[in-house]
C-alpha cells in the first residue's frame, strides 16, 4: 500500500507530538500551577444531579478505558490461544462497550446540563472547561459511532484488531505501522484523532486531576484527636456536663499527627 504524506503525518508523527505535549504539559502544570491542579469541585453549589452524573460518568469511563486496553494492547492471537473466538470477543466488546459508552455519554450529558442550568456552576466554568467538554463528548460520541457501525456491519464489519491495534502497539517500539492504520475506516480515524486532541489539551484542563494519587491518605487516621485540657494560661480546664463541671482524670496519650499540616497549638505559641 502506497502511503501518502498525510498518512505519515497523522499516524507516524502526530502521536509522538501528542506524547510530548502531554508529558511536557503535565510537568509544566505541576511546576508552575500546583494550586490549580484540582477539579475545582462545584459540589457546594449543587449536589443532587452531581450524585447521579459523576458516578455514572466515572464508572462508565473506567469501563471504556478497560475495554480500550483489552482491545488495543492484547493481541488477537493471545485471546485465540486461550480459546476465545473472534465472534465471542466481538459480541462481548459490542455489548459491554456499548453499555459503558452509553453510560459515559449519559453521565457527561448530565454534567453539562447541570453546569449550564445551575447559575453559580456556570459562572465558574472557564473557556478551558468548555473546550474540554466539547472534545471529551466528541470522543465518546465517535467511539459509540464506531460501535454502532460494527453492529450494523455484523460479521462483515471491520476488525480493528487487525489495523488499529497493531498500529497502537507499534508506537511503543518507535516503529509505527502506518500502513495498518491507514487501512482502517474513516470512523476509526476520526475517533483516534479526537482522542489524540483530548490528550493534547488534557494537562491544561481540570482533567489533570486524573494523574493525582493521594497516597498520603493511606497513612493517616480518619480523625485526629488532640488534648485540650489546659487553657492558654496553663490552667487545667474541666469538661462541662450539664450543671456540673468534670475535670479530666486521664492524661493525654500521644496520637497521630496530621500529614502535611502543623499543629494548631504550635502556631498559637
Amino acid at each position: 500500500m502506497e502511503l501518502s504524506v498525510l498518512d505519515i503525518v497523522l499516524w507516524g508523527v502526530l502521536p509522538y507530538v501528542m506524547v510530548v505535549v502531554l508529558v511536557g504539559g503535565l510537568v509544566w502544570r505541576y511546576k508552575y500551577d500546583q494550586f490549580g491542579w484540582t477539579t475545582r469541585s462545584s459540589q457546594l453549589y449543587e449536589s443532587r444531579l452531581l450524585r447521579i452524573a459523576s458516578p455514572l460518568f466515572h464508572f462508565g469511563l473506567l469501563a471504556v478505558i478497560a475495554g480500550h486496553f483489552f482491545g488495543l494492547v492484547i493481541p488477537m492471537a493471545w485471546t485465540e490461544a486461550v480459546g476465545m473466538s473472534q465472534e465471542f470477543y466481538h459480541f462481548n466488546a459490542l455489548l459491554v462497550g456499548g453499555i459503558a459508552g452509553v453510560g459515559t455519554l449519559g453521565g457527561i450529558a448530565l454534567l453539562i446540563y447541570r453546569r449550564r442550568t445551575t447559575g453559580p456552576v456556570f459562572m465558574a466554568t472557564t473557556r478551558n472547561d468548555k473546550t474540554m467538554y466539547v472534545v471529551l463528548t466528541a470522543a465518546i460520541v465517535f467511539g459509540l459511532w464506531t460501535t454502532l457501525v460494527s453492529v450494523f456491519e455484523g460479521e462483515h464489519g471491520h476488525n480493528y484488531r487487525e489495523t488499529v491495534s497493531p498500529w497502537f502497539r507499534s508506537l511503543f517500539i518507535l516503529q509505527p505501522d502506518i500502513a495498518a492504520m491507514a487501512e482502517a475506516p474513516f470512523s476509526f480515524h476520526l475517533h483516534t484523532l479526537v482522542g489524540m486532541a483530548l490528550f493534547v489539551i488534557w494537562p491544561f484542563t481540570r482533567l489533570v486531576h486524573a494523574f493525582t494519587a493521594p497516597f498520603h491518605y493511606l497513612f493517616r487516621p480518619y480523625i485526629v484527636y488532640r488534648s485540650r485540657d489546659r487553657d492558654r494560661n496553663g490552667k487545667r480546664r474541666g469538661v462541662q456536663t450539664g450543671a456540673a463541671t468534670r475535670t479530666p482524670s486521664t492524661a493525654a496519650r500521644p496520637g497521630w499527627s496530621a500529614v502535611g499540616t502543623r499543629d494548631r497549638d504550635t502556631r498559637n505559641r
